[in-house]
């Protein structure tokens, strides 16, 4: 087959002979999970020979694997060999950080074999174990699938919490769920993934805010004048300073950004995260003694949270749909203002 050593960061295409006498190189098509041996990786050898107890290269990580075992699959029947030749398929034991698709070959020697290609899921659910028994091995479990069906994906959402498989259709996800309850043995429901939304404002405000706290020794002080106002769609978050006169020292600025940016993780309306909004510093004062980064970076993020709800919050929607329709001389300029958000 074409392979490509990698020398450096260039590719150099060459081929290998299916012989005996040359080095090796391995396909890992396809990964099991055994009960009583564990994870099996079933390989095609291309060239040379693996004996039992050899140590393999895997250039895609760069880490050494050492096969302890090799088995010739015969149905449900298994036959342990000592060693097995190029055009032969077997499985291999001991082989732990390797994926179906990567190259296993000598060390010294190194190649990797053309990669394999894997559809992308088209589906997604949420799935949450049964009980508090089943949750410890759930992911686990979704782990070990997810290494021998490359199609298969689980993730957790960051923001909702819970956990996501991602499959080729409803049938692909309903076996992963039938075989998390045969061969791992956990309970689990399956159900729609939560929508994820956004909060913005609507209105352009000024904000005054004074942070001021007294201790035993040196107190907090930190007092700011800023605007908040709604960015263009797709704009983000946007800090800006217009401070003059030292009023407030310029070290402090990336303080007051930390608190604004902070402030903005969590919306007015029901928590969610902002976004499209925008910041201007634009006035303020400071204590020679009691102003510090944490003074001005929580005067930022309590004078926000305190006037979000004069700047008329909004929750934004995911949109999945949108039909447009209008006069035919519009069709450019709108055409233009859909693709640029």
């Amino acid at each position: 087959p074409d392979t490509f050593n990698r020398e450096g960061v260039e590719e150099v295409k060459v081929t290998r002979a299916a012989s005996d006498d040359a080095p090796t190189a391995a396909m890992a098509f396809k990964i099991v999970t055994d009960p009583y041996m564990g994870q099996l990786t079933y390989i095609r050898l291309y060239s040379g020979i693996i004996r039992a107890g050899d140590t393999l290269y895997n250039p895609r990580n760069g880490k050494k694997e050492r096969v302890s075992r090799l088995l010739l699959m015969h149905a449900n029947k298994r036959e342990e060999v000592a060693q097995i030749h190029a055009g032969d398929i077997a499985a291999a034991v001991g082989v732990k950080s390797s994926t179906t698709g990567d190259t296993l070959c000598d060390a010294k020697q190194p190649v990797l074999l053309e990669a394999m290609t894997f559809p992308e899921p088209v589906i997604q659910v949420s799935i949450e174990p049964d009980t508090k028994k089943d949750e410890e091995k759930l992911g686990s479990s979704l782990q070990k699938l997810a290494m021998e069906d490359p199609s298969f994906k689980v993730h957790v959402d960051g923001e909702t919490g819970q956990t996501i498989i991602a499959g080729m259709g409803e049938l692909h996800l309903d076996i992963i769920c039938d075989r998390l309850r045969r061969e791992f043995n956990v309970a689990c429901t399956v159900g729609r993934p939560k929508v994820a939304y956004r909060e913005s404002i609507t209105k352009h405000i000024k904000c005054v805010y004074k942070h001021v706290k007294q201790t035993g020794g040196h107190g907090q002080f930190a007092h700011v004048v800023f605007e908040m106002f709604p960015n263009a769609a797709g704009l983000g978050f946007t800090f800006e300073s217009k401070v003059s006169g030292g009023s407030v020292p310029r070290e402090y600025f990336r303080a007051v950004e930390d608190g604004f940016k902070q402030a903005s993780q969590t919306g007015h309306l029901a928590g969610f995260p902002m976004t499209d909004i925008g910041f201007v510093l634009l006035d303020g004062s400071h204590h020679k003694m009691d102003s510090s980064e944490m003074a001005f970076r929580t005067a930022a993020l309590q004078g926000t949270r305190e006037n979000l709800s004069k700047a008329g919050p909004q929750l934004q929607e995911p949109i999945m749909v949108l039909e447009v329709v209008v006069p035919d001389e519009y069709l450019g300029d709108v055409m233009g203002d859909l693709n640029s958000r």
